[in-house]
């Protein structure tokens, strides 16, 4: 490739462009602040407003490639008046308007629906400036089936919370995407345990940056593993593999029987269990009733 044309293109992304009235949605860096693309920084550069959800974050970025901009907080918490005011910054002032989230693309787990939605009602121009995302980047790096695929976003905090979420997901044929913290991670991951299965489940935490990481393993395994060493630092991102991969031995049905008889009559956790792995009820009804004469 030919470098002077490489400079050339970024010394034209050095000068402001002229932009339609409308609202720019920017995706940002989740890790490496190079992760930033030439179109994102033209714009950057070009918008009369950025409206982010950390001022500071923001600036780091905008410092990094000497851009000066106007900066406004703004989140899907922000009350109607403030969006009121940005459609009318767009509409009536007839100004550009950038939105950040502090990494990542806006609107996947992070704010911007609501002003996205009301921009688009009211038929104001809105265009995305896609980049990095943390779980399209994970399943990349899980190496699971790409071809199906859900995103969960952030794990409840709760735990009954979580396994009500999960219950869900039980019989979906598709590699399941979620963010979880590091506190957490261990009961989490319990919990998809007994509600899913003992699943194959990559953890991938820090993507892009010095301890980028993954670790791919059954439940089980994982579990033990961190209980021992204690949960990862950092931002974490699970990759669970889909309902037709599950492996489940007759160890981790009683597990899971154990874990619905907790909260369901006999009847209930055979076929939910049943259903879970893919058994007869039947046989699965009988270890239910051993268990619960305590036979087994």
């Amino acid at each position: 490739m030919d470098m002077n044309k490489i400079d050339n293109r970024e010394k034209k992304s050095q000068n402001p462009v002229t932009l339609r009235a409308g609202l720019y949605i920017v995706a940002t860096p989740i890790g490496n602040l190079r992760d930033i693309t030439l179109r994102a920084l033209d714009i950057l550069k070009s918008v009369d407003l950025v409206l982010c959800e950390d001022t500071r974050v923001t600036h780091k970025l905008l410092n990094a490639y000497q851009i000066s901009a106007k900066v406004q907080l703004y989140n899907d918490h922000s009350q109607d008046s403030r969006r009121d005011s940005i459609l009318n910054i767009i509409i009536e002032g007839g100004k550009s308007v950038a939105l950040l989230s502090d990494a990542g693309m806006p609107l996947i787990s992070d704010p911007g629906f609501k002003l996205v939605r009301e921009c688009l009602e009211h038929s104001v121009y809105v265009t995305s400036l896609p980049g990095a995302n943390a779980p399209l980047a994970a399943l990349q790096l899980s190496a699971m089936p790409s071809d199906r695929f859900c995103f969960l976003g952030f794990m409840p905090s709760k735990s009954a919370a979580r396994q009500k979420l999960l219950a869900q997901w039980v019989d979906v044929k598709a590699t399941l995407i979620a963010f979880e913290t590091s506190p957490r991670l261990i009961s989490c991951l319990e919990d998809i345990k007994n509600i899913l299965g003992n699943r194959e489940v990559a953890i991938v935490r820090e993507i892009t940056k010095i301890y980028e990481e993954v670790k791919k393993d059954s439940l089980g395994n994982l579990i033990q593993y961190y209980s021992k060493s204690g949960a990862p630092k950092g931002e974490i991102v699970l990759v669970i593999s889909s309902a037709e991969d599950i492996k489940t031995s007759e160890d981790d049905i009683k597990d899971m029987l154990l874990e619905a008889l907790k909260i369901m009559r006999v009847k209930d956790a055979a076929t939910h269990v049943a259903k879970l792995v893919g058994a007869k009820k039947s046989d699965i009804y009988d270890m239910a009733v051993k268990i619960k004469q305590g036979q087994i």
